[in-house]
C-alpha cells in the first residue's frame, strides 16, 4: 500500500502485548513494513486470517500451497461495539473507542479499533467503507493494524 496511513506513537505501551507467534510472526513482520498481509492459497486465489488450510480442495503437504501475500487493507464494517468502560486499566485513556469486526476485500473478517474522526453512530453505520491504518509503536518494536472509516 504505497499510501499508507501511518500513526506513530510515542507513548509507553501498557496494554496486553499483540499475540506474535511461529504462525503469524509474518503477518506482524508484513505490518512493521506497512504491508497487511493474508495467507492465501496459490492454487484457488482464496485468502484467510487467521492463518489456515484452504477450505477449498485438498492441500500440499506442509501448506506448500499456501503463502502470506499483500492484501488491500481496504473493507467495510461489518459489525461494532462503542467501549465507554475500560475492560483493563490500560485502556482507561482511550475510553470511548470502537472495535470494530471488518471484512476485507479479499473475504476474511477481522477485527481492530476504529481510528479517526468518523465514527459509527448505529446500525446503519454497518457497511462503511474502511481502509488499514498502520501504528507504529517503535520503543516496543511492533505495528498495530487500525482501520478508519473512509468515504
Amino acid at each position: 500500500m504505497s499510501d499508507a496511513k501511518v500513526i506513530v506513537s510515542q507513548e509507553p505501551w501498557n496494554k496486553p502485548l499483540p499475540n506474535v507467534d511461529q504462525d503469524n510472526a509474518a503477518f506482524w513482520e508484513g505490518l512493521k513494513r506497512h504491508k497487511f498481509l493474508l495467507w492465501r492459497c496459490r492454487t484457488c486465489g482464496a485468502a484467510y486470517w487467521p492463518k489456515a488450510y484452504c477450505l477449498n480442495h485438498d492441500n500440499a503437504p506442509f501448506a506448500e500451497n499456501m503463502a502470506w501475500e499483500e492484501a488491500s487493507g481496504r473493507g467495510k464494517l461489518f459489525a461494532f461495539n462503542r467501549h465507554h468502560a475500560a475492560f483493563h486499566p490500560g485502556f482507561k485513556n482511550d475510553i470511548p473507542y470502537t472495535y470494530a469486526l471488518i471484512e476485507l476485500e479479499e473475504g476474511p473478517l477481522v477485527s481492530s479499533t476504529l481510528v479517526g474522526d468518523k465514527q459509527p453512530k448505529d446500525v446503519y453505520d454497518v457497511g462503511q467503507n474502511v481502509e488499514v491504518v498502520y501504528e507504529d509503536h517503535p520503543a516496543e518494536g511492533f505495528t498495530l493494524p487500525r482501520f478508519r472509516i473512509v468515504d
